[in-house]
């Protein structure tokens, strides 16, 4: 690739990622998600239309589980585990007994209904059957649904991709050739180790990185992060599941209340998972070809009706007999299993073994997600209201987030009060600082508290504070003139210049 060339590649990358966010911007106006916009974004881009041809299902495969992985590890960074602890056996259960259930039922419903062959039928069954974390977290979140119901699908969301994927693997072998007990015991040994290896980094983690002195506070963020990805390949590794494994290390490492600059992580890995769904959607936009779709509509919509109607509603109602789920909530649930990225990428992986008929299933499935996301996302919010999970003139639930200073034209410093400082036993009031600077909190041995205008500093200090840009550099030599020569420092000349 010449340089010209890269020139050219990453101005259409900008224009992609820049057309991606006024995509989610519409997608939330619209109550869609955001997915729907960035495969037609893809799309546009194809063959049939501006003319880019992509067909390596090899490629695309490969940096899909890598999208999925970067969206699965910024979902467990924002789960709250006091969301989902009460829920954590339900969302097993349907994760897994579910997942069972609506494979079975979408199988034999293209197998009879559509005449299709029983390899390609479970392949069918086993990729649309699980839920798609990037759909339902998009929204999900902006409905001021009850907690459970809400935790229970985002952990349902979260779990179910780690079975999905393993029995994907399994029926693209050729030829296909199983037993129940060989797949029940694959399928008990990656998701117990896949759990074990995301449990033991994710609390490692949670103890290393409050030790480790970085240079950097921007450091956190990358070092977290890449603690789950190295979750997810370690369960690769020993052909665990490696999914799971970064879900669950990034629950371990936010919730833990020993992650240094947790607001900083959470927005950081956010900005990575929305760059993971842009390009993940736009690739599988570019990997179909729309003039061979016309042909598929028609099973697409046979399968999904099996699998709306049918698979979906047993795969909910049964696995949560005794856990006392009300019924309105388990109608919601069941409306308000959509999919997304997850089958289309999981549709790439028999293309890739070789299975015969597999470019038809990769047809299918995109059809089949397109179709009824559309059908399903703009339904949920009425559905609610239907079902009084919320009331009419529900207000969402506030929301609280951290804010980049620079947005509000101010800076937050901090300092250490070092030993021989004549800042020991100066009060706050008597720092004079320049208004609009203040400090809201210090931290001395270990506990910080909100200092009061009387409150002394003492040697060791850490002190925040909190200033206007503008403000800055004469907030800094207050405090060095003040540790220099005291609260009475202009008196003797001493103005915290630099040395």
């Amino acid at each position: 690739m010449s340089l010209q060339q890269l020139y050219l590649v990453l101005l259409v990358g900008g224009l992609v990622l820049l057309a991606g966010a006024v995509a989610a911007l519409l997608a939330s106006r619209l109550g869609l998600p955001s997915l729907l916009l960035y495969l037609g974004l893809g799309v546009v881009l194809g063959e049939d239309v501006l003319g880019i041809e992509f067909h390596d299902t090899q490629i695309a495969q490969n940096l899909g589980t890598a999208a999925l992985a970067v969206i699965l590890v910024e979902g467990g960074l924002a789960t709250r585990w006091s969301d989902i602890r009460r829920l954590i056996a339900p969302a097993t259960i349907l994760a897994t007994v579910g997942v069972g259930i609506s494979l079975v039922v979408t199988a034999l419903g293209a197998h009879l209904l559509l005449g299709i062959d029983w390899q390609l039928s479970l392949l069918v069954g086993a990729i649309v059957s699980s839920t798609d974390a990037a759909a339902v977290f998009s929204v999900l979140r902006v409905l001021p649904l009850p907690r459970r119901l809400a935790g229970l699908l985002e952990a349902e969301s979260g779990f179910n991709d780690a079975p999905t994927v393993i029995l994907v693997l399994l029926f693209s072998t050729v030829p296909l050739e199983f037993s129940p007990l060989e797949i029940a015991l694959n399928l008990i040994y990656q998701l117990t180790t896949g759990a074990l290896i995301g449990l033991l980094i994710g609390w490692g983690g949670a103890h290393l990185l409050p030790r480790l002195a970085l240079p950097a506070s921007g450091l956190y963020p990358v070092a977290t992060f890449g603690l789950c990805v190295i979750a997810f390949a370690a369960g690769g590794a020993v052909h665990a599941s490696g999914f799971l494994a970064a879900y669950l290390a990034g629950v371990t490492l936010a919730n833990t209340g020993r992650l240094p600059h947790r607001s900083a992580t959470r927005s950081f890995a956010e900005g990575l998972g929305w760059l993971a769904q842009i390009g993940l959607f736009v690739l599988l936009g570019l990997l179909v070809t729309p003039s061979e779709l016309p042909g598929e509509v028609l099973p697409a919509l046979v399968i999904g009706l099996v699998l709306l109607l049918v698979a979906r509603p047993l795969s909910v109602v049964l696995p949560l007999l005794g856990f006392h789920v009300p019924w309105r909530e388990q109608l919601f649930l069941c409306w308000a299993g959509l999919r997304g990225a997850v089958p289309i990428v999981l549709a790439t992986f028999p293309v890739v073994q070789g299975v015969p008929g597999a470019e038809r299933v990769l047809d299918i499935v995109f059809v089949l997600v397109v179709v009824f996301t559309l059908v399903q996302g703009p339904s949920l919010r009425p559905l609610a209201r239907l079902l009084g999970i919320i009331p009419r003139e529900a207000t969402r639930e506030i929301q609280v987030d951290s804010v980049p200073l620079n947005v509000v034209g101010a800076e937050l410093l901090t300092m250490t009060v070092p030993p021989g400082s004549r800042l020991h036993h100066t009060t706050v009031v008597e720092l004079r600082l320049p208004e609009p600077s203040v400090i809201p909190l210090i931290v001395r041995r270990g506990r910080a508290f909100v200092p009061l205008p009387d409150s002394y500093l003492e040697i060791g200090d850490e002190l925040l504070v909190v200033t206007t840009v503008e403000h800055r550099a004469a907030a800094e030599r207050r405090l060095r003139a003040v540790s220099r020569r005291g609260k009475l420092a202009r008196w003797f000349g001493e103005r915290g210049e630099p040395e």
